[in-house]
């Protein structure tokens, strides 16, 4: 599935290590995201997954190992820095601000721009990406369903004009319909040009949407491979797709 997908990697992982207080949480995660990917991050609760994305995007910074971003080091840049940077991410439970309306969470999400212009284009794309948001947008977050706000924190990180977008659990908690809904739009978002990292529990939905999968345990990397080959692999077939 990479076939004609560029090589080289906006995104590199060497050797990270994470703690939380005295608890070693990341255990020297190594993983690259490279321009035009889907990649996914799939595991157990507990693994390390969104503990990696907090990494990433400074709100845990590595006490070893670099994580390199567009080639230049983030390792301890701060949140702010990194999202103006370049990588926008749509955070596990949505995190929206619930008595704002759809319009003025999505422009929550381009707060850091200055290229203001691009604004209503931008704007734009997301309705068009997520038509449900349009019908919504002068609706308070908190009284939609849980897969239109899950859109709306798709499109608040978008509105950030992301060369990485980070997605953590983006299924979580949605009925059927919209999970397929969200999938499909992530393809999409991908196939507009932007990479994605995803952190997903749904791991068959996740491989099937990916080029490339890592799989953790444990705070480790214990596989990593082109998403089919890892769909057809017996222990994550065992582990992780529910297959005997």
């Amino acid at each position: 599935m990479n076939a004609g997908l560029p090589t080289e990697n906006i995104l590199e992982l060497d050797d990270v290590h994470v703690f939380y207080g005295a608890i070693h949480a990341l255990k020297g995660v190594s993983l690259t995201v490279r321009e035009g990917e889907i990649v996914t991050l799939i595991g157990a609760n507990g693994a390390g997954k969104s503990t990696t994305l907090r990494a990433i995007n400074g709100l845990n910074h590595a006490r070893r190992g670099s994580i390199r971003f567009q080639g230049n080091d983030i390792t301890t840049a701060t949140p702010h820095t990194i999202v103006k940077g370049g990588i926008a991410q749509s955070p596990e439970g949505r995190r929206l601000f619930p008595r704002m309306t759809v319009i003025e969470n999505l422009e929550m999400g381009a707060f850091q721009r200055t290229d203001r212009e691009n604004f209503q284009a931008d704007m734009d794309r997301v309705f068009e990406l997520f038509p449900r948001l349009y019908e919504r947008r002068t609706q308070n977050a908190g009284t939609m369903s849980g897969g239109e706000q899950q859109m709306c924190a798709i499109g608040r990180a978008l509105m950030a004009r992301p060369k990485l977008l980070l997605l953590d659990e983006p299924s979580m908690g949605l009925a059927p319909i919209f999970v397929e809904k969200i999938f499909e739009i992530v393809r999409e978002i991908n196939a507009q040009g932007t990479p994605v990292l995803l952190v997903e529990q749904n791991a068959l939905m996740a491989l099937d949407a990916a080029h490339r999968g890592y799989v953790m345990e444990t705070g480790r990397i214990a596989l990593e491979g082109e998403a089919a080959e890892l769909k057809t692999n017996e222990a994550v077939q065992k582990a992780y797709l529910g297959l005997e």
